[in-house]
């Protein structure tokens, strides 16, 4: 799961780029590489490892037979 979301984060930061200079004729008042931009979407990216993460590593520890038995 975390090497989904890394590699997610890293395809979709070459897409932004790469679709940043694309629609550059498109932008007004803000460059094609806003650093605010980017460090923000990694930021939320990050936040979203973490709310993922905690919760999966957390459930891998329960036993699957105290699991059904108790639903």
């Amino acid at each position: 799961m975390l090497a989904g979301i890394g590699l997610g984060l890293g395809l979709g930061l070459v897409g932004a780029l790469v679709a940043s200079r694309l629609a550059r004729a498109l932008l007004f008042a803000v460059s094609p590489t806003d650093p605010l931009v980017f460090g923000g979407t990694a930021l939320l990216g990050a936040t979203a490892l973490l709310a993922s993460y905690l919760p999966a590593r957390r459930a891998a520890r329960v036993d699957p037979m105290v699991t059904l038995r108790e639903g």
